[in-house]
């Protein structure tokens, strides 16, 4: 309890956050690896999840992605990375981006893919374009979804951004590396609890975002099926079933 005890003190300790290579650097550090890489991930992800949550092709390249993800030894990884392009920030970044790439494609993929058919159908019966009905029906009302996705990209990328720390010298898995190191382990569980604690803001922050863009009275459905009898109708079966039913 001692070393708990010292590590609170060591936090709540002010000139611990401002002097050179402090707390306060650190979780700079931290989130700007965070940041950088998730916005990478997204620019690749996020077009590709909504052309494949839109058209309903490609499904099965996301199940296999994502199993993928879950199945990828990080810190392995991590190494192999650095075998390659040796230290610094471009590896970092690098795996930082692989890692992100999944839940945020499976979010955006799964929002789309859960927005009810009748507002889908009613925008193509007064005529809008493919374009219109993903960009002013399927994103409004995927957005939940989209940002759960984000939420679990977030929070993985902290956490290995904090073993990463081995091989681009900043971050708050400097005090775990540096006091595991120096068997100083109060010092690695400041790195350990400042960690947990910035997971658990961010994931704060996402959630209160991810329940204000909520539409509410909207009802969703389960992502369809890969069984081909289920797939979502072409152009025009949708354009005739519409005709039929206006008529």
């Amino acid at each position: 309890m001692n070393f708990f005890a010292a590590a609170f003190a060591y936090i709540f300790d002010g000139t611990h956050w401002t002097e050179v290579n402090g707390i306060g650097q650190r979780l700079v550090e931290h989130l700007l690896f965070t940041g950088v890489s998730v916005g990478i991930a997204a620019v690749i992800a996020v077009p590709l999840g909504l052309a494949i949550g839109h058209t309903g092709r490609g499904r099965a390249f996301v199940i296999a992605l994502t199993s993928a993800a879950r199945a990828l030894p990080t810190f392995g990884f991590l190494l192999f990375i650095v075998l390659l392009a040796g230290l610094g920030l471009a590896p970092l970044v690098a795996v930082l981006v692989v890692l992100a790439i999944p839940p945020l494609l499976a979010g955006v993929y799964a929002g789309i893919e859960a927005v009810d058919r009748q507002p889908i159908d009613a925008a193509r019966a007064i005529g809008m374009s493919e374009w219109q009905i993903l960009g002013r029906v399927e994103v409004p009302l995927g957005v939940p979804l989209m940002v759960g996705g984000l939420r679990s990209a977030v929070l993985q990328v902290i956490a290995t951004a904090t073993i990463a720390a081995y091989v681009a010298q900043g971050g708050l898995g400097r005090y775990l590396i540096e006091g595991l190191a120096r068997r100083d382990f109060m010092l690695a569980i400041v790195g350990a609890i400042l960690v947990a604690a910035l997971a658990l803001a961010v994931d704060g922050i996402l959630a209160v975002v991810q329940k204000l863009v909520d539409p509410r009275g909207v009802s969703r459905r389960p992502a369809r099926p890969t069984n081909t009898r289920f797939r979502r109708p072409s152009r025009s079966s949708e354009a005739t079933r519409t005709l039929i039913t206006e008529g």
